[in-house]
């Protein structure tokens, strides 16, 4: 386990950093100066409980009973009742790492003292983290506004001692976990459950893993692009940067550099005029096409990084002016719209990787062996993995679908227009897990290819590396096998982020 620690203040989160805690299991600590500003928010609302204020939330129902005061002896009551009635979500459990990018998110938000929690509440969020207490939190059940309300209820459950929560790899009831793990679950006092169930950390933790996955995904399908020219033969003139000066796209730009770096000193490319004189759109267009993913991939990081050191919930507290003021900071409109259109970015790294590997299989495009095996009709060699990355492509198109569009009126009608941003933030991640596993077929199908040309010199500098790393791990198909093997091989060497340089 990483034992690196950083420190969380509300405002310096990266995407980076809360894959690190996801994923790497990084250690979490609080500035000093923002433990001071929660102090000073939770100062506001003891003040506001002792003078008996109607403050949505704190001294009032939620949504439609947004009208109904609560009696000053019932407001903690009111915080518990909040988590238990609005913990129903339904469906799988999410990943433990989708569930610690969640914690480590809502105390990034909290910690910024818009939101009057206790510390000693937001340090046993914290210590749960830190220790490896993962709430089970089903998947379905957010609208993705008033927030992740149903996703959140479930992680604070396990905060009061109640649901259930993995603990060293076994599940467990949530009081039992925090045992285990030494520590000791609390009751909520006043506006401490709408803080810290009212935010968007559910769809953002989707994002961020998603976002980072798909950074990967977008500079592997570039140097496995490459590897395919060389098996076709392709003209990498359609990749010279005076070009793509005239339609500057930096995305576009920046794909095109990348394609001449993985083919520099390349022996298997061709002139203009050569063997053709253009190459197909699958090949002559990879800058246009990656590199529109890429720009929406830059523009989608920057709006997801900003989410992630946001204030999201509502009521939000103004120490410096005394305000209290309720909004929609926790509608996850601007999440939902990224997700939609990121699914459908980076899904076309997958198309067109699926026409590339067709060009690579089909002796009709290619003049390689069918299905690039050398004792063909006896063996298959590679025919069913393109149906395979056609089949797949094809549930993508399906799953690309925008989440964002649709909307369902909910809580009697007082939140009358919701995000359906958690929604397309899980498609957002199944999308780009098939988009590895295409990649990864016309990544054998290309290392498979160039074998059958040895003699016609070597490689560019990246495709080299790429090739070879291949090889370290998958030999050359000389008979048929069971190819899902080489596959499953293939998508683990690229969402390790092996073809990252």
């Amino acid at each position: 386990m990483n034992q690196h620690t950083l420190v969380l203040d509300g405002n310096g989160l990266t995407i980076e950093q809360v894959v690190e805690i996801a994923r790497g299991h990084a250690q979490m600590t609080l500035s000093p100066e923002a433990i001071a500003k929660v102090q000073e928010s939770r100062r506001m609302v003891d003040e506001m409980v002792a003078q008996q204020k109607v403050v949505y939330g704190i001294t009032t129902g939620f949504g439609k009973f947004s009208d109904v005061m609560i009696p000053q002896e019932d407001v903690s009551q009111l915080q518990e009742n909040l988590i238990k009635s609005h913990a129903c979500g339904m469906g799988e459990p999410y990943d433990a790492e989708v569930v610690r990018a969640m914690m480590a998110l809502r105390i990034n938000a909290l910690i910024k003292g818009f939101s009057g929690i206790r510390l000693e509440t937001l340090e046993l969020l914290l210590a749960m983290c830190n220790h490896g207490v993962h709430p089970i939190i089903p998947q379905q059940g957010s609208l993705g506004a008033s927030g992740d309300l149903a996703p959140l209820a479930h992680m604070v459950l396990v905060m009061l001692g109640r649901g259930e929560a993995e603990y060293q790899g076994k599940r467990m009831s949530g009081g039992e976990a925090l045992q285990a793990a030494g520590l000791t679950p609390l009751r909520l006092q006043a506006k401490e459950g709408l803080a810290l169930i009212n935010g968007t950390q559910a769809m953002t933790a989707l994002l961020c893993l998603a976002l980072y996955d798909a950074r990967i995904a977008m500079e592997s399908a570039e140097v496995i692009a490459a590897l395919t020219v060389e098996a076709l033969h392709g003209i990498p003139k359609a990749y010279d940067a005076q070009l793509h000066a005239v339609r500057p796209h930096p995305g576009q730009q920046e794909s095109a550099r990348r394609m001449l770096m993985h083919l520099a000193g390349s022996e298997r490319t061709t002139d203009q005029g050569q063997m053709r004189v253009q190459d197909p759109y699958s090949l002559r267009c990879i800058p246009q096409v990656h590199g529109a993913t890429r720009d929406t991939l830059n523009y989608v990081w920057q709006t997801v990084e900003r989410e992630c050191n946001s204030v999201t919930d509502n009521p939000i507290l103004f120490t410096e002016t005394g305000d209290v003021i309720s909004g929609g900071n926790f509608h996850g409109q601007p999440m939902a719209l990224v997700a939609d259109f990121l699914a459908i970015a980076v899904h076309e790294l997958a198309n067109l990787s699926e026409r590339r590997t067709e060009r690579l299989v089909n002796p009709q495009l290619s003049g390689l062996p069918a299905f690039l095996t050398p004792n063909g009709g006896l063996n298959s060699g590679f025919m069913i993995t393109q149906y395979v990355a056609a089949s797949i492509v094809s549930e993508n198109k399906v799953l690309c679908h925008p989440a964002s569009v649709d909307s369902i009126p909910s809580s009697a009608n007082q939140e009358d227009h919701v995000s359906m941003g958690t929604t397309a933030a899980r498609k957002l991640r199944t999308v780009v897990s098939n988009v590895f596993k295409v990649l990864g077929i016309e990544y054998l199908c290309a290392a498979q290819a160039v074998e059958f040309q040895k003699d016609q010199g070597k490689l560019g500098a990246g495709t080299q590396k790429a090739y070879e790393l291949l090889r370290a791990e998958i030999s050359r198909v000389e008979e048929d096998r069971e190819m899902y093997v080489d596959m499953m091989k293939a998508e683990e060497i690229l969402k390790r982020g092996t073809l990252v340089f």
